[in-house]
């Protein structure tokens, strides 16, 4: 005669749990802690009550809920970045992980500081582009008490609780930039240099602007660089500043864009006729920049990869999850410097 088959009552007494907690989990509905349901399933393995490729299945810790939150009107390279966040599903797989988007205006700490608290308290880990605010900081700080971990993007936080940030070396890009306008323009010839910049209130365009005016001025001081101005990524605004600059000093030799909205300085620069004369660089492979550089228009670009900037996020909460080293398997973000010559 063959042993009875075992029932969620023996389920629930090898398991230490009541059969109503087994019948929740074997029924998947919520309710149940992550090291309860574990429990139950390996109970019912060890009773052979369900087959187990459904055990398996399981006992798969959920999905980890990953946010990425992004400025909504912003420069093309992060529009890319979202656009690679929600098309590309099957590279996250692996890492059982499940991310979403959440837009936000560009360059308000408090609508920042806001979608931080409220969406960020209903995901595991929160990837976002950081603005330079205390409440900014309080936020993150508050996640991080709830045991939320945060990742800065392209741009860091100072002196905040964040778990890690993905980026490049803000100076060493500011400094890159300098150098290639000083050889592009003449390192001898006395010239007038123009900034152009989304928002200092981004910690990166803080950081490139210091190490681009640290390189002129320890090598090249006979060049002028002129005051900075701020476009916040609107084309619109960086084509109206670039026609002022234009006006201003028809003699301008140069001009280093910080942030995004490229396409309306290179628009201003063709209308002057003046896309051949005036050296550009600027940030981020987008088909903007692309047709600019194909053009001749624009003269570098210094580039980070999107899905690598993803990719090494979702590794950072993947660590932390798993408790590693924040750090383990995460490459260094990678500077590539883009010519028209070399275009991927």
């Amino acid at each position: 005669m063959s042993p009875p088959l075992p029932t969620m009552l023996d389920i629930a007494r090898l398991a230490g749990v009541s059969p109503a907690t087994v019948d929740r989990v074997l029924h998947h509905r919520p309710g149940v802690r992550h090291a309860t349901l574990q429990r139950v399933m390996k109970a019912a393995a060890e009773l052979e009550y369900l087959p187990q490729a459904e055990l398996y299945a399981a006992m798969a810790p959920p999905p980890m809920r990953l946010l990425f939150i992004l400025p909504n009107r912003s420069s093309r390279f992060l529009q890319m970045l979202g656009e690679w966040v929600r098309h590309s599903q099957e590279h996250w797989a692996p890492f059982n992980v499940s991310c979403r988007v959440a837009p936000v205006e560009s360059f308000d700490p408090e609508a920042l500081t806001r979608i931080l608290l409220r969406r960020g308290r209903q995901s595991d880990g929160v990837a976002f582009i950081a603005l330079e605010h205390p409440k900014v900081r309080n936020a993150v700080a508050e996640l991080a008490d709830r045991g939320i971990p945060s990742v800065t993007l392209v741009s860091d936080l100072s002196h905040s609780r964040r778990s890690a940030y993905v980026g490049l070396d803000n100076r060493a890009a500011g400094r890159t930039a300098a150098h290639l306008i000083a050889r592009f323009v003449g390192p001898s010839r006395p010239a007038k240099i123009a900034l152009i910049a989304g928002s200092l209130s981004y910690r990166a365009h803080e950081e490139r602007e210091a190490g681009f005016l640290h390189l002129f001025a320890e090598y090249y001081p006979h060049m002028r660089v002129l005051g900075l101005r701020e476009g916040y990524d609107d084309p619109r605004a960086n084509y109206r500043q670039t026609i002022a600059l234009l006006k201003e000093h028809p003699d301008l030799a140069a001009i280093y864009n910080i942030g995004g909205g490229a396409e309306g300085i290179g628009q201003a620069l063709k209308e002057r006729r003046r896309e051949h004369d005036v050296v550009f660089i600027g940030h981020g492979l987008t088909p903007d920049t692309r047709a600019l550089l194909i053009d001749g228009g624009m003269d570098a670009i210094i580039n980070q990869t999107p899905l690598a900037t993803i990719l090494n996020s979702i590794r950072i909460f993947t660590n932390l999850r798993e408790h590693r080293s924040v750090l383990s398997g995460v490459e260094a973000t990678r500077m590539d410097v883009i010519f028209r010559e070399n275009l991927p």
